[in-house]
């Protein structure tokens, strides 16, 4: 096999392959507006922040060079662990139940149900409005006194817990917002899925006599993998860096309960105006978000098929 047929341009004269290789340089063009933006908004901080969680910095001096200072006081610093610790409740809360239900749901428009486009962009419109809106919102459903939780509560002769100000409820209720925004998001794409499993394989099960659940654990649910794989890389990232919505509604109370890595990183980074720390408790974040990313990636690798056909 000659060089030609291996670079894909046997056959061609000489000038025919000057120009494809000098057409090749229109592709980088094309590509270079994304590529500058993965480097210098993706690439580029996360090397910033990997050199500079080895300094000590505190904006309005010089930084000076630590070394592994910091990471040493990472590893005895109960309140980053803390955080972590609370981080990680969360996810557990938000996304096992926000996955089901935005599965359940999908599942429930996927029928012909009249009016059922409808219903699914209303369950969209939580997703479309700011978490800083909603958590104000949420804030008044939340109230102990006029709230509407509580005053629904009172109608059956229970009498609610001050939500946000209570350290056993204030984490699941922030959870609570968390899942109310995000799952009719998660619904379209369990949707879209759904929707690309071909209906001769249910018809084929249902003749071979399988019950609906059996149906759904051995043919929709295997069928969903490649959407079940996106959706839980994407929910999981997004969970472990939630922010906004904690900022608006607890600002990490009470007693540091809801207070997740990312307000601890803000806190240390423009309240204690310790950069170089900062920097090290995002790299710790970036690290575990990578690990958990990496081991659902040979989770559902093993599992997953991309071709029907």
């Amino acid at each position: 096999m000659t060089s030609q047929t291996v670079s894909g341009t046997a056959g061609l004269t000489e000038p025919a392959v000057k120009r494809r290789r000098r057409g090749g340089w229109h592709a980088y063009l094309f590509v270079a507006p994304s590529l500058f933006g993965v480097v210098a908004f993706l690439l580029l901080p996360m090397v910033i922040v990997l050199v500079l969680s080895l300094f000590d910095w505190e904006l309005l001096s010089a930084p000076e060079f630590a070394g592994l200072d910091n990471y040493v006081r990472l590893a005895g610093d109960g309140e980053a662990w803390h955080s972590l610790g609370v981080t990680i409740a969360y996810v557990l809360l938000s996304i096992p139940l926000q996955t089901v239900l935005a599965l359940a749901l999908a599942m429930l428009l996927n029928q012909r149900v009249k009016g059922v486009r409808f219903y699914r962009s209303l369950f969209v419109v939580p997703w479309m409005a700011t978490p800083i809106v909603l958590a104000l919102i949420w804030n008044w459903i939340f109230d102990p006194r006029d709230g509407a939780i509580n005053s629904a509560l009172a109608l059956v002769g229970v009498t609610g817990p001050d939500w946000l100000s209570d350290p056993t409820w204030a984490l699941p209720a922030v959870a609570l917002v968390s899942v109310w925004q995000y799952t009719g998001y998660n619904m379209l794409f369990f949707l879209a899925g759904l929707q690309g499993i071909p209906k001769e394989l249910h018809d084929a099960a249902e003749t071979d006599g399988a019950t609906p659940a059996q149906r759904f654990w051995r043919v929709t649910l295997p069928l969903l993998n490649p959407t079940m794989f996106f959706v839980s890389v994407t929910n999981l990232i997004g969970a472990f860096q939630v922010f906004d919505t904690i900022y608006a509604m607890t600002a990490g109370g009470p007693s540091q309960t809801t207070e997740v890595i990312n307000f601890r990183i803000y806190q240390t980074a423009f309240k204690e105006f310790d950069f170089g720390y900062a920097a090290t408790l995002s790299t710790l974040l970036f690290l575990i978000i990578f690990l958990v990313t990496m081991a659902q990636v040979r989770f559902f690798g093993k599992r997953t098929t991309y071709d029907l056909s």
